[in-house]
């Protein structure tokens, strides 16, 4: 059986780590018919639009992206590519487990940190209603609707069950915006209501962020609005070596993108020291929905395996590899 895929490569390092998660999802031995749709800055300012046709056309196809960074501008230029696809393939639920690895020296070596965050998508802060009142004074909507709150607690206790996962903590800060984080939050306890042999509690934003660096290993499941999803789940990759270290997945419906969550880094595009892990570790997310799952835990053995030897990895980690002695490497440890 074969499964069609549209790989989206991006742009800065991301044709790189691209090629490379190619090559190790296709070491596993599952067929994989890959869509390459390109997606980068001057794609977008040719089709004047974030969301070019052709990209959108073959995910329509596959159902199923892999997707590699694309530089979004900062105060100007055109809307995020991540915000456009998730809105537009209703991709409602951002999915990010963040685990500790194997030989990878960090300041948590002494425990094990194993956590997945679930993070709504598509309303919060990001709706992007943003008005200027008069000049100077500018307003933001937050969006916070019964439906989508609804949609990743269900999401979230739903992983919880299949995973073996014992606790949930939905993150908030409704003690100051009482009507929107409040109604997100009695979402969470209606969920939780119906699957009372999970864990539940609730954690204020500041409070959850102080608490996942004193002492991270305590957390299991995390769920979370939008604009706290986006940051939490940042500040949890730091605690386990970085933004290169962890996968994505935006899920919905019908359609699911996998992607590495780090920036396109421009500075060291070319030159063959790119980090691929992000990129595999989100392909073994995309083999376990495709049903792989022989070959996704493959793939992640190996991944922590390399790790594990500390031969190979990048200098983004402290390593000497590149990113093609890291890709043989995984390959070989496949093997």
């Amino acid at each position: 059986m074969s499964h069609k895929v549209t790989l989206i490569p991006g742009d800065g390092i991301g044709p790189e780590v691209a090629a490379a998660a190619r090559r190790a999802v296709d070491a596993t031995g599952v067929r994989i018919e890959w869509e390459v749709a390109e997606l980068n800055a001057d794609v977008i300012a040719k089709a004047g639009t974030s969301l070019p046709a052709h990209v959108l056309e073959s995910l329509e196809r596959t159902h199923v992206g892999l997707k590699g960074p694309v530089t979004t501008p900062v105060g100007g230029g055109y809307t995020s590519v991540n915000v456009a696809l998730r809105k537009k393939l209703d991709l409602f639920a951002n999915v990010r487990p963040v685990r500790s690895m194997p030989g990878l020296g960090t300041r948590f070596d002494d425990v094990k940190i194993d956590m997945v965050i679930f993070r709504e998508n598509t309303e919060d802060l990001y709706s992007g209603l943003e008005h200027e009142v008069v000049k100077d004074v500018v307003t933001s909507l937050k969006v916070i609707t019964r439906v989508a709150s609804i949609n990743i607690a269900e999401y979230a206790f739903a992983y919880a069950e299949k995973a073996g996962r014992k606790k949930v903590a939905a993150i908030h800060k409704a003690n100051i915006m009482k009507l929107a984080d409040g109604l997100f939050l009695r979402c969470c306890r209606e969920v939780a209501a119906r699957h009372p042999h999970i864990e539940y509690k609730e954690l204020i934003v500041d409070n959850a962020a102080m608490q996942l660096v004193v002492r991270p290993e305590t957390f299991d499941i995390l769920l979370l609005p939008n604009l706290y999803g986006d940051i939490v789940s940042d500040l949890a990759a730091g605690l386990v070596g970085g933004l290169g270290m962890v996968p994505g997945a935006n899920m919905g419906e019908k359609d699911a993108v996998f992607e590495a969550v780090h920036g396109s880094a421009p500075d060291i595009a070319g030159k063959g020291i790119a980090n691929p892990t992000a990129m595999m570790l989100s392909s073994s997310l995309m083999l376990f929905h495709l049903q792989e799952p022989e070959a996704a835990a493959r793939l992640q053995q190996a991944v922590e395996k390399v790790y594990a030897g500390g031969k190979h990895t990048t200098p983004d980690v402290g390593g000497s590899g590149t990113t093609a002695g890291f890709t043989d490497a995984v390959i070989a440890a496949m093997r």
